[in-house]
């Protein structure tokens, strides 16, 4: 394939796949609710552990304290103030006096308030008294950060609520680098490839494309549940949904400029989580600007996909997105690059395994500079797939989605060693 500078492997069946690693059952956990959480530490491990849950945007909305100090630490800190959802508690000592020290924290502890104890002895018999006196769960260090969200989420996240659904952002590097129309050509390609509801959200409120990539020009959209988020149910948002294909539904952006669109960080979020309720799968196109609301939805996404052409600015530009990115998201997969428009000529180019190289990435996909073929489906209000269903950009849609919704990985290939281009970062 011509188009594309990455190799597919498919997922295995269901009767040949392998255990799933402790990786894909940590990305399977919901955010948690707005909670507080008291930690009493006693070894510097547990301290880093519960230090690296704090930046995980699963526990964005969690109050956590961390405290040096084990049960009587707690007991002696909320003799004189109220107690927090959640008590996590290290503990060395053995059994007996581990249940006198949690009796006189019981009698000072509000009757709501949970308990979860790190010990360092694997005892059966102590976990079954434990869980008598009212301990929530215990667990034997050392744990892990996926271990501690884990039994946060199974003591506070209903086990009955449905499932969420993957969401995908799409954001440029620079303006004009066709991150919108991948985004779009992407949810289409998933809901027909894998006839799963998907759902596309076009975040550009002011200069947003979907309705005319979709040849649809909905009355409603995506401003009305911003500016109305005390009424946003499944029902309102099923009203505000236009129907793209028989899988395929939008949440279009108004693009007008009869108003400025100036939002708070956390004005997206509620709207996200029931789109993740209501859908296997949401497209997010994020537009090209850096505000709190724009980083806070990066944040929240299950899956980031930066798209670029090969040039200096996009590369640094790039960089950027990925240092800081890799910082507000230090426990979740590095956001997936597109390389796009590429070969256009006489244009002078970044070669790609140059552009990635300072990256230290594998390009998920390396699509060629075709303005016919993207111009004539624009025009026509199709997709690549409607338009040139056997052309190799199209090929190229199809394998982006297998990657994006987790069917088939990037295989990464043998690095070349190249670093030239950091020169050319730090040049004046």
């Amino acid at each position: 394939m011509t188009n594309l500078d990455y190799e597919i492997e498919q997922e295995k069946q269901p009767e040949q796949a392998e255990p799933a690693p402790e990786r894909g059952d940590f990305d399977r956990i919901r955010p948690l609710p707005r909670i507080s959480v008291h930690a009493f530490i006693e070894s510097e491990g547990l301290a880093k552990t519960m230090e690296r849950c704090s930046q995980d945007r699963r526990m964005a909305k969690v109050n956590l304290r961390i405290n040096s100090g084990g049960v009587s630490a707690a007991a002696n800190m909320f003799a004189s103030s109220p107690t927090p959802n959640l008590l996590i508690l290290e503990t060395r000592a053995d059994a007996r006096t581990l249940i006198e020290e949690l009796g006189d924290l019981a009698a000072v502890c509000d009757p709501d308030t949970r308990v979860v104890v790190v010990g360092h002895v694997n005892d059966v018999s102590l976990y079954r008294e434990l869980v008598r006196n009212g301990v929530s769960e215990y667990i034997v260090a050392p744990v892990s950060m996926a271990d501690v969200i884990s039994v946060i989420s199974t003591i506070f996240v209903d086990p009955d609520a449905a499932p969420l659904g993957r969401s995908i952002a799409f954001v440029g590097a620079k303006g004009g680098v066709g991150s919108s129309t991948l985004a779009h050509n992407c949810a289409w390609s998933i809901s027909n490839l894998f006839s799963s509801e998907v759902i596309l959200a076009d975040l550009d409120l002011a200069f947003g494309t979907a309705n005319l990539n979709f040849d649809n020009d909905p009355t409603q959209g995506i401003a009305e549940a911003v500016y109305s988020p005390d009424r946003l149910d499944e029902v309102f948002l099923d009203r505000l949904l236009t129907k793209c294909s028989e899988h395929l539904s939008m949440l279009a952006a108004p693009s007008m400029l009869d108003r400025t669109y100036d939002f708070n960080g956390d004005v997206f979020l509620p709207i996200l989580d029931i789109i993740q309720r209501n859908a296997p799968v949401s497209v997010l196109d994020v537009p090209h600007i850096w505000t709190d609301w724009t980083r806070k939805v990066l944040c929240a996404a299950d899956e980031i996909v930066i798209t670029a052409t090969p040039d200096l600015a996009n590369l640094r530009n790039t960089k950027n997105l990925f240092d800081t990115l890799r910082k507000l998201r230090p426990n979740d997969h590095q956001p997936l690059l597109i390389l796009n428009q590429v070969g256009m000529a006489k244009r002078p180019e970044i070669a790609p395994d140059v552009f990635c190289d300072p990256l230290e990435i594998e390009p998920l996909a390396i699509i060629p500079f075709d303005a016919m073929l993207f111009g004539e489906a624009a025009n026509s209000g199709l997709m690549i797939g409607e338009s040139s269903a056997k052309s190799p950009v199209a090929e190229a849609m199809s394998q982006i989605a297998h990657v994006v919704t987790g069917r088939a990985e990037v295989k990464k290939r043998k690095r070349t060693g190249l670093s030239s281009l950091m020169g050319l970062l730090g040049r004046k």
